[in-house]
């Protein structure tokens, strides 16, 4: 049995790393049974980020049984043969470090940050969830419950919180991006616990993963703890669900109602963006800096400060593996019908496709994004993030250290052109979101 006793360090410490340069050098290695490692050492502060990346997401799910890879988000935190049901919290916060863990619609992520003298623990952690988590009757009922709640409350309770499902079931017509990550409840209860162990030890395997270390240790120390506590853990064999899919753009503009527990009015605007990694995104995501990134950004100027049509708006250039969306949303003001804030909202879009930006304002973006990413890369965590993103869905770590060269490269005509491409009337979805008393009176 393996087990593992440590000295608890107990304190608070720093998150963030003092790097100031863009450039990450780096060590990796592949085991025997495919882990992909990925070493970064950062001595200016005594902590260290463990990240273990897994290439499953809400797309890898059968459509009959959505919200999978999010229930073992939370279900991976049950503990293992080894470790107590309900105390991975409890002994890395204990030892001085923090945890958390995240699922997209492309991979799910773990992660601990601990004083650098604590690394072994984290690894022990890691390969304990990745060999023998505890995947049993109580758990899956435990977890069931609490993903029930947590969609009530995200779906449910928050306001134009379901825009998360309404959104890309209409959007995506042919593709598993149609359903939420959070999934659907039916699904999760109609599930037996032998389909929970299944996707278990089809996704949650060495082969499927990237551990990345970043912050203040030893190369040589890191690599040898890596293999001592990852080496023994098989190889997946199990066929893994990769859709191979080509998302189908709309043929006409879609657009619907939503009644929700709202006191304002709101429009989201929806847009398929290409492939994760396509050239476009890069003038797509400076695109959508211009038009709301700040109280100077072209759309919040002209919808918030000027018209007071909004009082609220956003850009967010959702970027997945596949194709992601475009999503703009704004919040109408007391008064404003949303067929009036759509159109406003047409107008500044029909007036960046005629005439782009200045070279004065694409100067700007490109500092924007310049600063952003810098100081994205002074968190330990962040830069563990990075380099596991880099190497699943770009082919090379050192992505890290060409992503800037990928935004300069970018021309303002890139910008007009992008827009014109992407953001068409005739391809999108548009959901007017209205209050529930408004349903009664229409």
């Amino acid at each position: 049995m393996r087990k593992l006793c440590f000295s608890l360090l107990l304190g608070t410490f720093l998150v963030v790393s003092s790097m100031a340069q863009t450039q990450i050098e780096f060590r990796e290695f592949t085991l025997d049974n495919g882990l992909h490692v990925i070493l970064h050492q950062d001595r200016s502060t005594p902590i260290v980020a463990t990240t273990v990346f897994y290439h499953v997401g809400s797309k890898n799910e059968d459509p009959e049984r959505t919200g999978f890879a999010h229930f073992f988000e939370h279900l991976m935190f049950e503990g293992t043969e080894n470790i107590p049901r309900g105390k991975y919290f409890e002994i890395v916060e204990s030892a001085g470090g923090t945890l958390n863990a995240g699922t997209s619609q492309d991979y799910t992520i773990y992660f601990e940050i601990l004083p650098s003298n604590q690394l072994e623990l984290a690894l022990y952690l890691e390969s304990e969830r990745m060999l023998h988590a505890k995947v049993d009757q109580v758990g899956v009922d435990t977890q069931r419950e609490v993903i029930k709640q947590e969609m009530k409350q995200v779906m449910e309770e928050r306001p134009y919180g379901n825009f998360q499902r309404e959104l890309p079931e209409r959007l995506y017509t042919n593709h598993p991006y149609r359903w939420p990550i959070i999934g659907a409840a039916e699904h999760l209860d109609a599930a037996s616990l032998e389909e929970f162990v299944d996707f278990y030890k089809t996704f949650y395997v060495p082969n499927n993963a990237t551990l990345t270390l970043v912050g203040d240790f030893e190369y040589d120390d890191a690599e040898e703890l890596v293999k001592k506590y990852f080496s023994e853990i098989p190889k997946g064999t199990k066929e893994m669900r990769r859709p191979n899919v080509e998302i189908e753009r709309l043929a006409e503009e879609i657009k619907d109602n939503i009644y929700d527990n709202i006191q304002l009015p709101a429009v989201f605007q929806g847009y398929i963006m290409p492939a994760k990694n396509h050239e476009d995104y890069y003038a797509l995501d400076l695109l959508s800096t211009y038009l709301l990134s700040g109280k100077s950004s072209l759309m919040y100027r002209k919808l918030v400060d000027e018209s007071q049509k909004a009082v609220q708006a956003a850009a967010i250039p959702n970027n997945l593996e596949d194709g992601g969306m475009f999503i703009i949303r704004a919040i109408a003001n007391m008064g404003i019908d949303v067929e009036d804030l759509n159109t406003a909202m047409d107008e500044i879009l029909a007036e960046v496709k005629e005439n782009g930006v200045s070279d004065n304002d694409f100067t700007k973006l490109l500092n924007i994004k310049e600063t952003q990413y810098v100081n994205s890369l002074g968190s330990v965590v962040n830069i563990a993030m990075e380099l596991a993103q880099a190497h699943v869905f770009y082919g090379e770590a050192d992505y890290i250290n060409k992503k800037l060269e990928k935004y300069r490269a970018v021309k303002p005509e890139d910008i007009k052109r992008v827009a014109n491409q992407y953001l068409t009337k005739d391809s999108r979805v548009v959901l007017n979101y209205l209050p529930k008393s408004a349903q009664t009176t229409e």
